[in-house]
């Protein structure tokens, strides 16, 4: 487990807010940002998403149906679409991109504690908790925050 699983995954549980996901993706430069919407993306598949997570994920990460991840994901089968949406360059569409995947994420990554992971698991990832909960020690963000 890396730092990088470790934050994907908080966004992803809805344990970190979306604006500190943003802020850390936004101090890489771009050749690391591909290099995460590429892990990003891989998480997704290994999650099990499927092209019926598409309107959910675009609706939890707050993009309109024009722009174009979400016009992407609503194209085709769910592992090329993700392949193109972490393919995006321009920096705008960069953090979009970065939105729709992590929702993509918590779309599949439910759908498969629901299923497989109910009667409770060893996935690490499984086990994180928020800041502040009552059985574990608050921790501070992993990458420094600017004001």
């Amino acid at each position: 487990m890396t730092e990088r699983d470790v934050i994907l995954n908080e966004l992803a549980q809805g344990l970190r807010p979306m604006s500190q996901g943003i802020e850390w993706f936004d101090i890489h430069g771009p050749r690391e940002q591909a290099e995460l919407l590429l892990f990003l993306r891989h998480h997704c598949m290994q999650a099990r998403a499927v092209t019926e997570d598409g309107p959910e994920s675009i609706r939890r990460a707050g993009l309109r149906p024009t722009h174009t991840p979400a016009v992407l994901i609503t194209c085709g089968p769910i592992d090329q679409q993700l392949g193109k949406i972490a393919g995006l360059t321009p920096a705008d569409e960069r953090r979009k991109a970065f939105r729709l995947l992590v929702a993509v994420l918590a779309v599949a990554d439910e759908r498969r504690r629901e299923r497989f992971c109910s009667g409770g698991c060893g996935h690490w990832w499984h086990s994180l908790h928020s800041a502040g909960d009552d059985d574990s020690p608050p921790h501070e963000p992993a990458f420094p925050l600017r004001c």
